[in-house]
């Protein structure tokens, strides 16, 4: 006869075979995540690695592979046009980050209201996202072309010096680097309007009630409550910045890394060693060198920032 005390011992156990609450969450936590995992272990891990193994190799690109061992890195170490794409590239993302987090954060403030005009105003910034890059590059090289773009005769138009847009090294990145930011800046806008929006409107209120303007409300409540935003704004933005598509596609469009390799950034350097020269081993080596240096650098400003978490010492 079952008594009392083994009717309880019987649930007891049949508690502990099943899963908590908390357990079932990470179950279908990991389970919601698992196939964009997937994807990116296909898609970003495994050609990864195949390129480190293939930085090792010597490929003449009819099928023949020569291992060559830690050849293809010296040969990196020793090349001086390697070394100039990755300042270039240093200085096409100092450029760009800061760029794209001051503008993407002023339009979202400027467009924060919740009304018709800015809804068209929303929609026009980030309409450039719609377009191809190609597209986008494309047209700018039209406008900004020596005498006969658009920007080239308003400048005569008004009796400006002309400037050489693409032609000249000093300006070349520079007009890449707008050209980069006025296609992105809306995406980032859309970032800053999500983060905007979940900072609740009491903490306004009580500010203005205390006497706070609009700098001091900006400085002490806005900015403290976008770390989280802004971290994820300059996290995707640097990488961007260094491997994204726009710093190909713009950039190979528009001057293929010239003039003077002004704007050869790395990436479209190891795209020239690849396609344009055959030398995959050599090209494969430096993806691995600067995907390395990007996870250095993006370890570096996760412990600076501390994640963008807040700091509640504060």
């Amino acid at each position: 006869m079952t008594t009392i005390a083994d009717a309880a011992t019987s649930r007891g156990n049949g508690r502990r075979k099943g899963l908590s609450a908390r357990h079932r969450e990470w179950v279908a936590a990991y389970l919601f995540i698992l196939p964009d995992a997937l994807g990116l272990f296909l898609f970003l891990g495994v050609p990864m690695l195949l390129s480190l193994v293939l930085s090792v190799y010597e490929v003449n690109g009819f099928g023949g592979y020569n291992f060559v061992g830690a050849k293809n890195y010296i040969r990196l170490w020793h090349d001086p046009l390697f070394w100039k794409g990755a300042r270039v590239t240093a200085l096409y993302a100092i450029m760009l980050v800061p760029s794209l987090y001051v503008t993407g954060l002023g339009l979202a403030l400027l467009v924060q209201q919740t009304n018709r005009f800015n809804a068209i105003m929303r929609s026009m910034f980030f309409a450039p996202n719609m377009v191809s890059l190609v597209v986008v590059a494309l047209v700018w090289q039209f406008m900004v072309i020596d005498k006969i773009g658009v920007v080239g005769q308003t400048m005569a138009s008004l009796n400006l010096p002309p400037i050489s847009f693409l032609g000249d090294p000093n300006f070349a990145l520079i007009t890449v680097v707008l050209v980069s930011v006025w296609f992105l800046m809306g995406f980032y806008m859309l970032i800053f309007l999500g983060g905007l929006q979940d900072i609740p409107k009491e903490y306004y209120e009580a500010a203005m009630i205390d006497g706070a303007g609009p700098v001091k409300r900006f400085r002490y409540i806005t900015l403290p409550l976008l770390k989280p935003t802004s971290f994820f704004v300059l996290m995707v933005s640097m990488v961007a910045a260094v491997a994204g598509a726009q710093a190909f596609d713009i950039i190979y469009v528009m001057t293929k890394g010239g003039p003077a390799n002004s704007t050869a950034v790395l990436i479209v350097y190891i795209y020239q060693q690849a396609f344009s020269f055959g030398a995959f081993g050599y090209a494969a080596a430096m993806s691995s060198f600067l995907v390395v240096a990007l996870m250095v650098v993006t370890a570096i400003f996760f412990a600076v920032t501390r994640g963008g978490r807040f700091d509640h010492a504060e």
